[in-house]
Formats: structure tokens, sequence, C-alpha cells
């Protein structure tokens, strides 16, 4: 299926943001997903090859993506925000593409990529816009994902079965602790970065939010 991208811009605070849009083709609205890139001081951005790979899926099964660059990166402005600004960064960027008119404003789901995972998930717990969570490689032991136990907007935790940051034990532990609906897989044979894995977890996550945005 081909698709439309548009460069855009967008304001986070004082701070001028930029992102990609991803458009299926044909009539709209559609539902969209919006993809946040792992963490900025470890060369995170939204032309990750996790996030490339989960955008290029969901405009191909119909659902707008849309993901930037967190402030310091790339053409975004400002500096790293220590995480404070990161959650503002994902707030801003919801109320941006609630305002797309290609985008369904009902079914909005919003994934994160390792750190991206931290920043995201807290805004998109709390935010009504948001119907559903993906956490991509969960960082467990670097941040605190607790409040998940008390989410009952529909949620996957997916990670690779070596990843180096959060065994699968303890995925699979913390898993069990929350409400549904949820999913929780872990991929054999990837790591923390998927390099070779992308278009397996790409497919998965877009499966779950085609079915929870319903697609």
């Amino acid at each position: 299926m081909k698709m439309r991208k548009a460069r855009v811009r967008f304001p986070s605070g004082e701070l001028s943001l930029e992102g990609i849009l991803a458009i299926p083709q044909g009539t709209g609205p559609f539902p969209a997903v919006i993809v946040c890139h792992p963490h900025p001081l470890y060369g995170g951005s939204m032309d990750n090859n996790v996030v490339n790979s989960l955008c290029e899926a969901l405009a191909q099964a119909s659902l707008v993506s849309f993901k930037f660059n967190f402030r310091g990166v790339g053409g975004s402005g400002g500096e790293f925000g220590h995480g404070t600004g990161e959650q503002q960064d994902v707030g801003a960027a919801i109320s941006f593409v609630t305002t797309v008119s290609e985008v369904d404003s009902e079914r909005i789901g919003l994934a994160g990529y390792s750190a991206g995972a931290g920043f995201a998930l807290p805004i998109g717990f709390k935010s009504a816009q948001i119907k559903a969570l993906a956490a991509i490689s969960p960082p467990l032991s670097m941040f605190d994902f607790q409040f998940l136990e008390d989410c009952l907007k529909p949620k996957l935790l997916i990670s690779g079965g070596r990843d180096g940051f959060t065994a699968t034990s303890q995925l699979l532990q913390f898993c069990q602790r929350l409400p549904q609906p949820k999913e929780c897989h872990t991929i054999e044979g990837a790591d923390h970065f998927w390099w070779g894995y992308e278009s397996g977890l790409a497919a998965k996550v877009t499966a779950f939010f085609t079915k929870v945005l319903e697609c």
C-alpha cells in the first residue's frame, strides 16, 4: 500500500519539535499510533531501526503513524529534559495528532521503544485521547512502570528473549500483575536492539493496534 509522508513541526511548550506523519492512501479518517524513540542521550532518534520498521508496518495496515524527535534531537529545539521535558513532548505529540484531519481522534494508540516507553506510557495512561499502549523492550529496572497495574486500557508489552536490560522472567512476572486487557510477548533470539528482528516485531505490534483500535 502506498502512503503519503509529511514532515511537520509542532509546539511543545516554547519549543518547536519535528516529526513525520505517514498517512495511508484511501478515505480517512484513520486510526493513528504515535511512536516514541529510545533515549536521546544514547543515540535515540525517530530514525531508529525499530521506530522506522513499526511506522512503515502501521501505515501498510491503514493506520496513520506519527514519529517525532524529542527535544534536543535532530531538528527539534531545546535540550534533553531529564524525562520531565520528554513527557511534556509526548503530551504535545498527542495534542498535535488529534488535530490532523486524516486521524480519527477517537482511535489513537501510543507506543514507546526502550526509554521511549518510560517517557510515553505514564502520559498515555493518563490521557483520555489514548486508547491503547504498547511498550517495546521496556527497561523495567530503569523506569517505574508500576502505574500499569492500575491501567485498564489495552496494553502490549513485548521484548526480545535476549534483552540485556529486562530478563524474560522479569517481564513475565511484571505482566502477570497487570489487569486485562493485556498482551505479553517475547521474541526468541532478539536482543534489546532488534537488529534482524524488526519486521517480526513490527508485525506483532501492528496486529495489536489493529485489533484494539478496531481497524
